[in-house]
């Protein structure tokens, strides 16, 4: 990971510019899942920390534009760039990470580079299928799931697969594993949104009910409720939630079981994956450690 954290500031110091090192200087590393991902899979492989630098380079680029079409305040507990530097520069940066990320990767193999350029394709078109989707109350399972692939499995899998090509090792297996990784991580992320306290999301709790995200366990809820209830609950979409309202919501999922429901498909993915790659321990021990984030 140090290596990772070396291409990624070289990358950076290319871009022959001061204002983008300030900037990305910013941003919080996270938990640098796709890095770790892509380390396991191709340790052996010299080109492998470079992957890592590039693929977070796209991350980091779709977090920005995201931040920006969410207004989001915060990312990862501190202000994100558009709070402080406003919304143009936070496009900007984004910009010119992708815009380098692809600068380095034509020189991969070309089974590569198309694995991550169509992935990110991918991404960017689950982004305005996930904005669109927040104008109305979505109670479509299929269509969440479906945008969720796009918007945040892609890339998972696509790291996954394109650092299988690298070493030689069966990309399809992989890439299954990556894509349900993706999910599974992202739906524990949604549960998380409504069992946890501002203080541990580092963002207000409830904040994708109000952003007009309407997640798994809200899905599941509207499915279980009678047609007042339906009512109440669509109500309250894209709107500041009183803490009465919280309750009401947290009760009923906890009356009808929502949020072990979504948990539940959680796991299965979980256990598909596991199912993909039996017997590599450090990438069974990735989706154990994920799946087991308190909720």
């Amino acid at each position: 990971m140090q290596r990772v954290e070396q291409e990624i500031a070289r990358l950076i110091d290319e871009c022959d510019y001061d204002e983008v090192n300030r900037l990305f200087g910013m941003l919080s590393g996270g938990k640098r899942l796709r890095a770790k991902l892509i380390l396991k899979i191709a340790d052996e492989s010299k080109q492998a920390p470079t992957l890592c630098a590039i693929v977070e380079l796209i991350h980091a680029a779709s977090l920005l534009h995201d931040d920006v079409i969410d207004d989001a305040m915060t990312r990862r507990g501190k202000p994100s760039v558009n709070a402080t530097e406003g919304s143009k520069t936070a496009v900007m940066l984004g910009d010119i990470l992708y815009s380098k990320a692809f600068t380095e990767l034509v020189c991969f193999d070309k089974s590569v580079a198309q694995t991550i350029s169509t992935s990110v394709t991918a991404l960017s078109k689950g982004e305005m299928i996930d904005v669109n989707l927040a104008d109305e109350f979505n109670e479509d399972e299929k269509v969440y799931l479906d945008m969720l692939y796009l918007k945040t499995a892609t890339l998972i899998e696509a790291s996954a697969k394109a650092s299988a090509l690298l070493v030689g090792k069966d990309a399809q297996k992989y890439a299954l594993y990556g894509k349900n990784l993706g999910l599974s991580f992202q739906i524990i992320d949604d549960i998380l949104d409504i069992t946890q306290d501002e203080k541990t999301l580092g963002k207000p709790a409830m904040n994708d009910f109000v952003e007009g995200k309407v997640t798994l366990p809200y899905i599941y809820l509207y499915k279980a409720l009678d047609d007042e209830g339906k009512a109440k609950l669509k109500s309250m979409h894209k709107k500041q939630l009183s803490e009465d309202e919280q309750n009401w919501i947290k009760q009923n999922m906890q009356k009808y079981g929502t949020i072990q429901k979504s948990f539940e498909l959680a796991q299965k993915l979980s256990d598909e994956a596991l199912s993909a790659i039996k017997g590599d321990e450090e990438l069974e021990n990735i989706l154990q450690t994920m799946i087991k984030r308190s909720y």
